[in-house]
Order: structure tokens, then sequence, then C-alpha cells
């Protein structure tokens, strides 16, 4: 057992980190512990040895490494240190270590810090995520497809038993978190994750959290600079006797978020030096400018010609402004949705609302500039024909097209070029 007292946690100046190397599968033949998965506790004498010995066995009977598990007992008061002390003695592979402080993020970057294993992970104490998820977590960092690995509660295919208020919280704070800080990952604090040491190495000295935050900073600098992050759908039951604080760590979050939007705005955080060197992710990122905007201009092409068929058809019936905002609606939903494939890689409905939201707040823009060009042209010129509509439109259209592929591209689809996820 060691103790880690606040001395050796002090916040020391950050180095510009090094940019990471090409990620590389694992050797078959590791001789050290290749998975270590920490298991943080504070005050949990009753739940503490049937997590452990239940890990344990899982891990020894399905996982094909050497694994380490390790308790991270943060300043807990009752018979947990023992316990714990205990099974380390007992189980094979076991440690564990005591904090002065309490903390979960203090007890996750304590424990990833100090461990040498090239994959590192946690899940909670209780167990509400079904252990059958751990080798689909741990396979793609092992197997060097990403970084990071999630589990996620809110994508297809998880199959989640909780009550109705932490469900609506979850989701909130998911879609606070997309709609503040644009990330693409879905579930930020499911208690069930596992990174690279080699990408844990360099972002732990970035991450300020040492409380609930912890994930959630952790994976949006990761994010940010450009890390693949894989997300594994779980089977997760909500455990009735949670410790968590719903509405002090809503605020701790809040705060948090504030703090780090702030960081990323201002240019506080050394992301370039994160990404890895090589180019290895040349081949698995979506596509660039110049290929995102040869495929923008074909779909708004066809969007286009859809546009005027609409224009043209509804025109006689409806007069010119009713014509031109109905036909925009509906070839601008339709761009929306092809655009979202097509151009930008985005699948499964996991946000789909969301970007047809943001889409139609661009047709707003656009109906505005062709709406406006089309009533300059009647005040300037009222007896001016359908042809010349039409061309003023076409051109009107031109300028709306570039500014919604610059909105698509900057905050509907922000690039996601650091999320690897699964796709249900």
């Amino acid at each position: 057992m060691r103790t880690i007292r606040r001395s050796a946690l002090i916040d020391r100046p950050i180095p510009e980190p090094s940019a990471l190397p090409r990620r590389a599968p694992l050797p078959a033949q590791h001789p050290e512990p290749v998975l270590d998965v920490v298991v943080p506790v504070y005050n949990e004498e009753n739940d503490l040895e049937p997590c452990v010995r239940r890990l344990h066995a899982h891990l020894g009977e399905t996982f094909p490494y050497a694994f380490r598990i390790t308790i991270a007992d943060n300043a807990s008061t009752d018979a947990t240190p023992r316990i714990a002390a205990r099974l380390a003695a007992e189980l094979p592979g076991t440690d564990w270590i005591r904090l002065a402080e309490k903390g979960r993020g203090r007890a996750l970057h304590t424990a990833w810090s100090r461990s040498r294993a090239p994959v590192v992970a946690y899940l909670d104490v209780d167990l509400s995520t079904d252990l059958a998820a751990l080798l689909p977590l741990v396979a793609p960092l092992i197997s060097g497809h990403s970084d990071i690995a999630i589990g996620t509660r809110l994508a297809r295919g998880s199959q989640v038993v909780r009550g109705p208020q932490r469900e609506i919280i979850s989701r909130c704070y998911n879609g606070l978190l997309r709609s503040t800080l644009a990330v693409g990952f879905s579930d930020a604090q499911c208690g069930f994750k596992a990174v690279r040491r080699d990408v844990a190495e360099r972002l732990l000295p970035l991450v300020e959290d040492r409380e609930w935050f912890f994930d959630t900073e952790l994976l949006v600098i990761a994010e940010r600079a450009g890390l693949r992050i894989h997300e594994v759908p779980v089977d997760w039951v909500d455990d009735p006797d949670s410790r968590v604080h719903i509405l002090s760590t809503a605020l701790a979050d809040l705060r948090g978020m504030a703090r780090l939007g702030r960081a990323l705005a201002g240019g506080r955080l050394p992301l370039t030096a994160l990404r890895r060197s090589g180019g290895d992710l040349d081949g698995e990122l979506p596509a660039g400018l110049a290929r995102q905007a040869v495929r923008f201009a074909a779909v708004g092409a066809a969007s286009t010609l859809c546009y005027l068929l609409l224009y043209t058809l509804l025109r006689p019936a409806t007069g010119a402004q009713a014509a031109n905002a109905l036909a925009l609606l509906a070839s601008a939903v339709a761009n929306t949705a092809a655009n979202r494939r097509l151009t930008f890689g985005v699948r499964g409905r996991d946000g789909a609302l969301r970007h047809q939201l943001k889409g139609l707040a661009a047709f707003v823009l656009g109906l505005t500039l062709t709406s406006g060009s089309l009533a300059v042209l009647h005040h300037a010129a009222p007896g001016a024909g359908h042809r010349v509509e039409l061309v003023t439109l076409i051109a009107a259209n031109l300028a709306a097209t570039l500014l919604r592929f610059l909105l698509f591209r900057a905050w509907v689809f922000p690039a996601r070029r650091t999320t690897g996820s699964v796709s249900p």
C-alpha cells in the first residue's frame, strides 16, 4: 500500500507535451500486466469486497493478458482500508493505495499516474455496468485502434435500468455539453472508461478537476486534441444507494464547463502538441476541407435543383415569397440530412434532431438572404419577369450556400475528427 498525501498532488507548471507517437498494437507476449483496472472508493465497506472478487474472477476467466486491479481509497473513514489491504494480500495481481483527501478524480489521477500498465481503466464499485463490456472496452486500445474508450448508456444497443430523474439529468447534462462545448462523445460520466497509458501521461497534467468533472474534462481535452475516442454501448443498472449529491455535483460541473470553455477559447491548452506524429490519423479522419467542399457542392447542386423545381411548381399558386420559403424549407431539410451522412460522415440517429434544428437556423439565414434579394429586385424593378427572379435567386442561393457550408462545418457538424465511436 502506498499513501498519497497532498504534497504529492500540488499543481506544478505544465510543460509543453511532446507529440504522441503512432499508435501500435501491444505485443501478444507482454511481460507485465497489460491492463490496470482502478476501483475508486470512499466508505464502501459493504460493496468493496464483492466487487473486487467478482471483477478478479471475471478478468481471470475472460481476459487473455496479465492484469492488475488497483483499489484507490480516497480518505475512507470506515472499514474500507482494512478490507482493501486484505484483498490486496489475498488476490494475486491486486494492489491498493490510500489518499489523504476525497475526490474520485483525485483517486483516478493518482492511480493512473503511478501505473505502468499500457492500458489503464476504471469502473465504479457498485458494478452498475455489466462486466461483459470490459473486454470490448479495452480491446481497441490494445489493438492500437483508439486512444480512449468509454462506455455509453445513451446509444442504441445499450440496455439501461434507472429512474426517470437520473435519466433526465444524464441526458440534459450530455446535451448541455454538446451545445456548449460541441463534444462528439455521447456519455461523459458513465463510470466505465479506459485510456492508453501514453495518452494518459500527456492528458493528466492538463486536467484540473479532482472531483466528478474529471471524466468530462479529460474527454473534452482529448477530443479537441484530435485523439480517437471509442464508444461501447453498455448494459447498466442504476445503484439505488448512490452517494452522488446531484445538486452540488451539477453546480460543480457547470463551473467546470465554464472554466474549461474559457481555457479552450483562450488557447491556454497545448492541444496541438498532443496530436499524434507520423500522420497515423490521415487514413481515419473524415474528409478534409477540399473533399467536404466537393461533397457539399454536389449535395447543394441537387438541393438547388430540387428548390428550383419546387419554387416553379408552387409560384403560381402561392406567390413568389411563399413559394421561396416553402421550397427553401423542404430543400433545407433534405440538404441537412444528405450533408449529415455524405459530407460530414455522421451516421445513426444520435443528434439527428439537433442537427436538423441547427440546419433550420442556417435555413433562416438563407431565407433572409434570398427573400431580401427578391424584395430588393421587386423594389428596384417592379416589372421584372420570372427569368430575372430565377437568376436573382440563383445568385442569392450561391451566397447562401457558401454561408451554410461555413455554418455546417463550424457549428452544425463541428469537426469530430476526434471521436471514433461505434455507430449502432
